[in-house]
């Protein structure tokens, strides 16, 4: 299990030798700054059945291409758990250009700015210096645009991804990780799935963990809607 917050998310393996770095300090400032301000802006969503026609069909495209074969059981899963498919998008985002356009027309109707003019492109993600420069933008970027949509609906995303109160259902973390793992071998950059997914791991932390604590109270709310806050607490 990987800590997230006060949430385990399941992983497949743990402990594993020789990982990467998680974010670096100055990442994860940013990204916690980053989402403090959208929580100030955060607004109510209002989805027009003209946007959820055309989600879907982007769903529909992504698992239409054989060379994503491999990510269709853990979309499914995450759709089986009612995950909205706005955030499934903004995952697969890093490596599909029709995703990546579908979140950007998103946000763009939700009054929002674009993933790149929220945070400076030049945080680095690791201080290994092992990404080059177009690769650590991109990863700021889709960390960036993963925030933006959790952060206009964080319970209604989260409490679906949550298994029990502490734990977060792994399969987001294992779609995450492949999507890394391939937007990698796009540059050239070949990695077992063993060693992507600590950074992975930490990537979501950086996007969850603003809302965790609010998202753990609807949970208890909804499973105990008479509990005190007292009891919330235990």
């Amino acid at each position: 299990m990987t800590e997230l917050g006060g949430l385990d998310i399941g992983s497949p393996d743990e402990g594993v030798a020789g990982a990467p770095e998680a974010l670096s300090e100055e990442a994860k400032q940013r990204f916690a700054a980053a989402a403090a301000a959208m929580q100030q802006i955060r607004r109510e969503e209002k989805q027009s059945k003209k946007r959820d026609d055309q989600v879907a069909r982007t769903i529909i495209q992504f698992l239409g291409q054989d060379k994503y074969a491999h990510l269709f059981v853990l979309i499914s899963r995450l759709v089986a758990r009612d995950c909205p498919s706005i955030f499934i998008l903004a995952v697969l985002s890093l490596i599909h250009e029709g995703c990546l356009r579908e979140v950007k027309e998103y946000l763009h109707s939700m009054g929002h700015k674009s993933a790149e003019e929220t945070v400076d492109e030049s945080t680095a993600i690791t201080t290994s210096g092992e990404l080059d420069p177009q690769m650590n933008r991109d990863l700021v970027a889709w960390i960036t645009r993963m925030q933006l949509v959790l952060s206009f609906a964080p319970e209604k995303i989260l409490l679906q991804l949550m298994i029990d109160e502490k734990n977060i259902d792994g399969t987001v973390l294992q779609l995450s990780t492949f999507v890394v793992k391939d937007f990698f071998e796009t540059h050239g950059k070949k990695q077992k799935f063993e060693t992507i997914q600590p950074l992975t791991a930490s990537i979501l932390q950086a996007v969850f963990e603003p809302f965790i604590a609010t998202v753990k109270q609807a949970y208890i709310q909804q499973k105990s809607p008479g509990a005190t806050p007292a009891e919330e607490e235990k």
